[in-house]
């Protein structure tokens, strides 16, 4: 680890070492070397040639195909401090390993073919990192919320308690945002398209020069070349560059994951401090440096503040995308850099954080019992109104009654500090003629979470079982946090 310069947290502490090799040199150059390669081989395929000769012959492709892999990146980099510029350096280096193909790559292309190319390809194989990553988070919380799809727990509306839920049915919100963010991730995963050969302004003019006008030749070239990199196809036109609308689309699903991950962390956050939910937190891990009884939920905090970045950089592309001049401007190019990236290892680094957090993720019955009980008379207020109704008396004077009880043991908690005893307080007004025992069998709490269990149930079955038979092969890895 170098330790007199600026190393990235996004690669030190956070991201994956499979995500950040898909944003390595390795990746990018090797994928430069593989477009070159589809696009002599195009050219060859349809016939280039020159007096009646082949321009490119398959010696040169084998040559090519031969130093695919084996970049020589000092070449490369001794040729770019004389030249200035990254694309013609990687032509030169890898000319100076294939001799025979030296004069042929590249040819009728211009930097963008292999730059942007390969930023569509690297967002894709990123992409689908990340939706392995996603469908597993679905896993484990569906089978969170299966777990505890009958536990009540208090509900909460504007953080006061409200009618009563469950932690399951709770943890299926959390789920279903999850299942919303896989739908726009595959829209955009599966409308990828390269941007394919189309030369300095996007007309393939030098195509045009090159295939002696031969239109019907042109248009083979995208589709030839989509096909040999895995695609279904190239977008129909393009300046220089792909419509940098692409990269904000896809920052967009990034900063959808995001958002789904902050609203879980907040949620788990919350709940730990009621000390009804609790966070993995390891044998030997100190909460605080002061305070060694703490246990502070630092995973979740970790993902609240990761997924604040990702959201403010979907904003990078946005920008960049409605400022791009005509055919293309360079002032993408720093930006994109950046943002991209560093995007996909922040994301990348959440989903490996909200895998650990809900695989390991402790519930406290117990604790949730407490917190219930000293809220449910309140709750139960309806359902006694109405036995008493049955029992002969008078709804708008019993709602009067009920409403100025639960004001006084109300105070009586609040101000006082007392138990709630509006239960007590109920039992002796005899315009309710109700014992308190009477009144406490009102007191189970699974009479007041309404459809909850079959919700979850239902949920599970419909929404997130379709979603793990499909994707199997995806399912069971295991998240590694570096600190």
């Amino acid at each position: 680890m170098s330790t007199d310069r600026y190393v990235s947290p996004l690669s030190e502490r956070y991201a994956s070492r499979e995500m950040q090799y898909i944003f390595s040199p390795d990746m990018k150059f090797r994928t430069w070397r593989k477009l070159w390669i589809a696009l002599a081989e195009t050219e060859m395929e349809l016939g280039l040639s020159q007096n009646g000769k082949p321009v490119i012959t398959r010696e040169q492709i084998d040559e090519l195909k031969a130093h695919a892999e084996d970049i020589n990146y000092d070449v490369a980099k001794a040729r770019e401090k004389e030249v200035r510029h990254d694309v013609m350096s990687h032509v030169y280096a890898y000319g100076q390993q294939c001799p025979k193909a030296a004069g042929i790559i590249h040819l009728g292309a211009t930097s963008c073919y292999v730059g942007d190319n390969t930023d569509i390809i690297v967002m894709s194989e990123a992409l689908k990192l990340v939706r392995k990553k996603l469908v597993n988070v679905i896993a484990v919380l569906a089978s969170f919320a299966d777990k505890y799809k009958a536990q009540p727990t208090l509900a909460f509306t504007h953080f006061q308690p409200a009618q009563p839920t469950t932690v399951g049915k709770r943890a299926t919100l959390w789920l279903q945002e999850f299942t919303l963010d896989l739908e726009d991730l595959d829209h955009v995963l599966s409308g990828l398209k390269l941007l394919g050969s189309k030369g300095t302004t996007g007309t393939q003019a030098s195509f045009l020069e090159l295939f002696n006008g031969d239109q019907e030749t042109i248009d083979k070239i995208d589709p030839m070349i989509a096909e040999k990199m895995g695609f279904r196809e190239c977008y129909p036109v393009s300046g220089q560059t792909y419509s940098r609308k692409v990269d904000t689309r896809v920052a967009n699903v990034l900063a959808g994951i995001a958002a789904s991950a902050h609203k879980m962390s907040n949620d788990i956050r919350l709940l730990q401090h009621l000390k009804e939910v609790e966070e993995p937190f390891e044998k030997s891990q100190i909460g605080s440096s002061a305070m060694a009884y703490k246990r502070n939920p630092m995973r979740s905090e970790r993902i609240a503040s990761l997924a604040r970045y990702v959201m403010i950089d979907a904003l990078n592309p946005a920008i960049t995308s409605a400022t791009q001049w005509f055919e293309r401007t360079l002032d993408d190019s720093a930006n994109k850099r950046l943002s991209i990236p560093e995007g996909f290892l922040a994301i990348d680094g959440i989903l490996d954080l909200c895998l650990n957090v809900v695989d390991g993720l402790v519930v406290y019955p117990k604790v949730i019992e407490k917190h219930m009980m000293s809220e449910l008379p309140f709750m139960a207020t309806e359902n006694i109104m109405m036995d008493a109704v049955k029992m002969g008396g008078n709804r708008q004077e019993l709602h009067e009654k009920i409403r100025e009880l639960s004001m006084e043991a109300g105070r009586n908690v609040k101000a006082e500090g007392k138990e709630n005893n509006l239960l007590e307080l109920i039992a002796a007004d005899p315009g309710f003629n109700m014992t308190l025992e009477d009144l406490q069998k009102t007191m189970e709490p699974s009479k007041y979470v309404g459809r909850s269990r079959e919700q979850v149930e239902a949920f599970l079955a419909k929404v997130i079982q379709p979603i793990l038979d499909e994707n199997q092969e995806l399912l069971g890895i295991k998240a590694e946090i570096n600190v």
